[in-house]
């Protein structure tokens, strides 16, 4: 599939940054353009981070969306998304200033640096393994530009996967000292638990949706690079995070993340 002549790149890159800064919602792109497939929305995806990193934010790693068939089904897709992950997106953990998101919503993640560069095609998870470097766990807050996170996979995908904030455990661990698929994590929510899951979770193994990743991005002309950091995809569903509430996320061996979203 080939991108349509119809959609305006830069001007879709520019509604979603701008609904972004004000901390707002936007209609949907495909209602502004219902022949936007999706090479359009990885188009308009590359087009922002174009426009980020001009701005001055340094990219730093991709995150994984839609790895686990729950959320595969829901969507109606067959396959996880890739997004980018800049400097600017994280947050120290503690508190999530009250102006930093305009709807956040969080979800537990097993994050890991890459110590070797990875190109597709043909990458497998035996290659990734070889590849990890430290394992930290993370919390990725979610922020959809579009109402009550209604979207098609093409506006998630123009919209960077939905992309907020992300915070990330103080626990770092090589990779070789970890069983990444039976890494349990419980999720709490002002105290209440609200959610549990492994790695298993990620795809069965977070080592098979990073080599998916590879593959998919070598199909774009690009590869996964030494030093990223790679958010593997929710272990658990995206849970609303209110205005004053606090999401705990506790590992077996990872630790705990914690953020607070400001009153």
């Amino acid at each position: 599939m080939s991108s349509s002549p119809r959609v305006d790149i830069a001007e879709a890159a520019s509604i979603l940054l701008a609904a972004e800064a004000a901390k707002r919602t936007c209609d949907q792109l495909t209602k502004r353009w219902p022949e936007m497939n999706v090479d359009d929305a990885y188009a308009i995806q590359a087009e922002a981070l174009r426009m980020r990193l001009a701005r001055g934010e340094k990219l730093v790693g991709i995150k994984l969306g839609l790895t686990s068939k729950a959320k595969q089904v829901q969507m109606k897709v067959g396959s996880p998304t890739t997004a980018w992950l800049t400097d600017a997106m994280r947050v120290e953990e503690g508190l999530l200033p009250a102006n930093a998101a305009a709807h956040p919503r969080v979800e537990p993640e097993i994050v890991v640096t890459m110590s070797r560069r990875l190109k597709g095609p043909g990458v497998k998870a035996a290659d990734v393994m070889e590849a990890l470097g430290d394992v930290r766990c993370g919390i990725e807050i979610l922020d959809s530009r579009y109402e009550n996170f209604k979207f098609t996979l093409q506006d998630v995908v123009s919209d960077n996967a939905s992309s907020g904030r992300y915070v990330f455990g103080r626990t770092v661990i090589p990779a070789s000292r970890i069983d990444l698929v039976n890494e349990e994590c419980v999720l709490r929510i002002d105290g209440q638990q609200v959610a549990t899951a492994t790695g298993a979770a990620v795809m069965g193994h977070p080592a098979e949706a990073i080599a998916w990743a590879a593959n998919f991005l070598a199909e774009r002309g690009h590869a996964i690079e030494a030093g990223w950091v790679i958010m593997t995809g929710g272990m658990t569903d995206a849970y609303p995070l209110k205005p004053g509430s606090e999401a705990v996320a506790s590992f077996t061996h990872l630790g705990t993340v914690t953020i607070k979203r400001g009153a």
